[in-house]
């Protein structure tokens, strides 16, 4: 109980502080107060406005906010996010672009189960879209997750991608960032012993952490200080009564954005306290850039306590799949069984959280793989974010991906089909190996 009354501690201060914002704007904002201009009530119906915003925003899932792209016709077509696989602890959603034939390039993009929803990877899917199908993981909250529907650990997550990849077939390559790379990486090898012809043609890996020790940072000094059990005691806290995953243990979102906003604490309080000054003068917009990125960075999930907790144990204190002893169901599963996916790292040269170096450790471990279908690519400039979204990503990265993708697929990949019944030539090329400056 004392676990779940912290749970409901935290969710009432939220529920508080929403509240009082709600309060202060409303207050401030009768028209009597017209008559007198005073700017004391300016500032407090700003002070409200971006007080209700930031908590309210904490406990509501982000929409993906892609309604159509422009394709190839010079016609905009609408996008509808479908479910493909639906599953207790996430979905596997594709993004159907109405009105265009399939594309040949077949991409499953797996997203993070970090603390934030899938829809941080929006400008990667915006990105995509015109080029690829996309597939997407869209990991669930886990506080909607009844406890009926058991534990969710990495063994879970890496059975869950093997299935996702089973059920989008081998014509398919896949793209992890951050978290999930290294289970991405066990889940081809899971794949390459138990089901070879479901293995995908290439895989990407973005900023992950296969060797935590080859480039130590922050976070993995942080996996080596504590032990498992202050974790438990510190971490973890079961749902409270408000939502349908009461009584489950977790790793509360409330609580992983205060560790996230602690690291810059000067940052974040200039960014609002700037935010309600740009409101009180009028200057600020629904969408503005301040909008844009708190509305997602603030939206926080629930992990399941069995995960987060087996990421610290297994990935970084216990580096299984750096030394190539991560095992499911207590069966080893060797990461030198792929002989045929074409893998690429790419890495950020300031990335801050998966620093250079603990990525393309996962090349060393793919002693089945001939080098000509091992690539690796570091961004100079780039910090982690930068890998995947921003202006690295669009103008560098995402060009070398696409041309790896191109490289080892059956046929050069073109934007669509001329006709769906159509059949290509097979036509194998070697990995683009795009090398690191």
């Amino acid at each position: 109980m004392r676990y779940m009354a912290t749970y409901d501690l935290m969710e009432t201060l939220r529920n508080t502080n929403q509240w009082l914002g709600a309060t202060a704007l409303s207050m401030a904002s009768y028209p009597i107060f017209s008559l007198t201009p005073n700017p004391a009530f300016q500032w407090m119906a700003a002070w409200g406005e971006v007080t209700e915003r930031t908590f309210q925003r904490m406990v509501t899932k982000p929409d993906w906010g892609i309604e159509s792209i422009t394709g190839e016709d010079g016609r905009d077509h609408l996008i509808n996010v479908e479910t493909i696989v639906e599953r207790d602890f996430g979905d596997l959603i594709h993004f159907d672009v109405q009105g265009r034939e399939d594309m040949d390039r077949r991409v499953l993009l797996v997203a993070p189960m970090s603390g934030h929803y899938a829809t941080l990877l929006r400008s990667t899917v915006r990105s995509l879209l015109p080029d690829c199908e996309v597939f997407v993981t869209d990991w669930h909250n886990a506080r909607d997750i009844p406890v009926s529907a058991g534990k969710f650990d990495v063994e879970d997550y890496t059975l869950y991608l093997a299935d996702f990849m089973r059920e989008l077939g081998s014509d398919l390559h896949v793209i992890a960032v951050c978290q999930p790379v290294p289970l991405a990486l066990v889940a081809t090898a899971f794949l390459a012993e138990e089901d070879p012809t479901a293995q995908p043609r290439s895989l990407t890996l973005i900023g992950g952490p296969v060797d935590p020790d080859a480039a130590p940072t922050e976070v993995t000094d942080f996996g080596r200080r504590v032990t498992m059990g202050q974790l438990q005691q510190t971490m973890i806290q079961r749902v409270g009564f408000k939502y349908e995953g009461v009584g489950r243990k977790v790793y509360p979102g409330l609580l992983q954005l205060q560790s996230f906003m602690s690291m810059n604490m000067e940052r974040h309080s200039k960014a609002f306290m700037d935010q309600i000054g740009r409101v009180a003068q009028g200057e600020a917009s629904d969408r503005d850039p301040h909008n844009k990125f708190y509305d997602e960075y603030l939206a926080v999930m629930d992990m399941p306590a069995e995960f987060y907790l087996s990421t610290v144990e297994r990935i970084f204190k216990g580096t299984e799949v750096a030394r190539n002893e991560f095992s499911i169901n207590g069966k080893r599963v060797d990461i030198g069984k792929i002989d045929s996916v074409a893998v690429k790292t790419v890495e950020g040269g300031k990335d801050d959280i998966s620093a250079p170096g603990q990525c393309i450790a996962a090349l060393d471990l793919l002693t089945g793989l001939p080098d000509a279908k091992k690539a690796s690519y570091v961004e100079p400039q780039a910090g982690h974010y930068g890998i995947f979204a921003g202006r690295s990503w669009r103008n560098n990265i995402r060009p070398l991906v696409l041309d790896f993708i191109d490289a080892n697929s059956e046929a050069p990949a073109p934007r669509k089909r001329t006709s769906p019944r159509k059949t290509k030539a097979k036509i194998k090329k070697p990995a683009n190996k795009n090398k690191a400056a």
